[in-house]
């Protein structure tokens, strides 16, 4: 690094004194120390020891290479094998200057090691990918027999994946594989052929197994004792949850089952908590979109309503917009179906229709509470949309969700629900919709050809005809699809006093919607191909998502 230019001989020597002071690693304690990045201290380690540095995201990894180290002892010390030739094996560590780590590989694998060095954090992410629990999942699937199922079908243990029975142990794996893919749900799905295992990620599903139908039953049957549902019942649909900790996080799901023609399906809602942390700046607002919808947030009283399609992410920024809000000096209240993520210093309701607790019954009783601030799960009839909107009028902050195409068709989706425009133009402080989008994977990212229809789709919003946009080529971290993540998709719309008046006149959602862009609001399509300028994701995935909006 000294050779480099990246430290000076003082700063290194104190470096290294420190480092030994903190039980680092030098490497590690520079980096955490902000001093040089990652990349910064694998490129040194390469040159010191005139080793090659590998690129995780493209070099591909072979199975029998992986199968020779164990995961857990990989990411205990940050390695993972990548090759396997004769008698020599590949393995690509964060740490190639650790002797004694060598020497045990070479005892577990009995093959010469070959050391080669990578970024830390491109090692943690190639062993999330490559470490699959499928060969496991099969193993374990095979010692399953009807004793087993028969156990699992009884089974009343507390909620805990550390048993290691077959069939338990192929739950903890479906969840944990889950987890690590950032599956947003899992489906169980029984065929005549077996049972078929889809993760939706990024918005797809994605066939990822098809276990024998012999494992359907047992393993249904698990999964409900965890969620806390009725083993016995097994044609009325049900539904329940349960919360475990994979790998340092704690993740809730929310389980649905149904009956179908091949038996009882099962669908698992992963929530995992620390997507519900997210802040409103990261949500993907337009600089402009987020300063008007900052300032929604900071009226005392008043209406803002979130819309879009179920799955366009509408709870997510609600609940990055309460932690936008002062929990300490005012009271809020929220009413849910379900509670998604459960918040300090806020207080939540449960719908429950058994009760009689349902969104406006729950928020007439939250009036009576002395509240600030009401956050309403969905406004879903004419009752619950004349209690927001009287909530509202009498002094209250209200945020809720609601369905609709685009930031106007929410007035109009308010008034099919019996709210008169009049008090309509009153209540309401502004609306947005938005979409999700997936995001270029950062990994494989790299300018390409634009095919024509795409080309102009991105022409009409944004006005220009670029040879080249940033495309995902495939790799490693995105499973070669080109992507890894989403955004959101943002059309922010403040009500004007114009707007107002046009809403008491009657007018149309063109009038509206025009007198909207003349104020400024950017459309979501136009935000989406904006994205698409900055390279965050591909006029395919705006055509796809956002172009039904007229």
């Amino acid at each position: 690094m000294v050779d480099a230019g990246l430290l000076t001989p003082e700063q290194m020597a104190e470096a290294v004194q420190e480092a030994e002071r903190a039980q680092k690693r030098l490497g590690d304690y520079l980096r955490d120390e902000g001093v040089v990045s990652e990349e910064d201290v694998a490129m040194a380690l390469s040159l010191q020891l005139n080793l090659p540095i590998i690129d995780l995201t493209r070099h591909p990894v072979q199975q029998e290479a992986l199968a020779l180290v164990p995961e857990a002892y990989a990411r205990e010390h940050d390695l993972i094998p990548v090759d396997l030739t004769g008698d020599s094996l590949v393995v690509v560590m964060a740490d190639p200057l650790n002797m004694h780590t060598l020497e045990d590989l070479r005892a577990r694998a009995r093959k010469v090691i070959s050391p080669a060095v990578g970024i830390p954090s491109d090692i943690r992410e190639a062993i999330n990918c490559n470490y699959q629990g499928w060969s496991e999942i099969e193993k374990q699937v095979n010692l399953v027999t009807p004793r087993a199922t028969q156990a699992a079908a009884e089974e009343t243990a507390t909620p805990d994946l550390t048993a290691r029975t077959p069939i338990v142990r192929t739950a903890e794996l479906l969840i944990t594989q889950a987890v690590r893919d950032r599956a947003s749900d899992i489906h169980l799905e029984p065929k005549e052929g077996g049972l078929r295992v889809r993760y939706r990620i990024d918005g797809y599903l994605q066939e990822v197994q098809n276990l024998p139908l012999s494992v359907h039953l047992p393993l249904i049957s698990r999964l409900k004792v965890l969620a806390g549902m009725n083993i016995a019942e097994r044609r009325r649909p049900q539904d329940g949850q349960f919360s475990v900790r994979v790998e340092d996080k704690d993740v809730d799901f929310r389980v649905a089952t149904s009956d179908s023609a091949h038996g009882e399906m099962m669908v698992l809602r992963v929530l995992d908590k620390s997507l519900y942390l997210i802040s409103v700046d990261d949500l993907g607002f337009l600089p402009e979109a987020l300063e008007r919808y900052t300032q929604m947030l900071r009226k005392p009283f008043g209406m803002v309503l979130v819309g879009g399609p179920t799955g366009s992410g509408k709870t997510t920024t609600l609940y990055a917009s309460l932690n936008q809000l002062d929990r300490k000096g005012r009271n809020i209240i929220t009413i849910e179906d379900p509670i998604e993520y459960h918040f300090d210093d806020i207080n939540q309701i449960q719908v429950n229709a058994q009760a009689n607790i349902t969104f406006a019954s729950g928020l007439r009783s939250i009036m009576r509470l002395d509240p600030d601030v009401i956050l309403v799960g969905e406004v879903r009839d004419g009752e619950t949309a004349a209690m927001a909107t009287q909530a509202s009028l009498t002094g209250h902050l209200v945020l809720s969700s609601i369905h609709a195409n685009d930031a106007v068709g929410i007035l109009f989706r308010l008034i099919d629900l019996g709210v008169e425009p009049f008090l309509l133009s009153s209540a309401l402080v502004g609306v947005i919709s938005q979409r999700l989008v997936r995001r270029v994977c950062s990994h494989c990212r790299a300018l390409a050809d634009v095919p024509e229809d795409e080309l102009t789709a991105y022409a009409e919003e944004v006005g220009e005809r670029p040879e080249k946009l940033y495309y995902g080529s495939g790799c490693n971290f995105c499973a070669g699809t080109g992507y890894a993540g989403r955004t959101g998709v943002y059309e922010v719309m403040m009500l004007s006093e114009e707007i107002r008046h046009l809403l008491l006149k009657g007018a149309s959602s063109g009038d509206i919607k025009a007198q909207a862009i003349s104020e400024g609001m950017i459309t979501m399509r136009r935000a989406a191909m904006l994205k698409v300028h900055q390279g965050v994701t591909t006029p395919r995935e705006v055509v796809r998502n956002v172009f039904s909006i007229m």
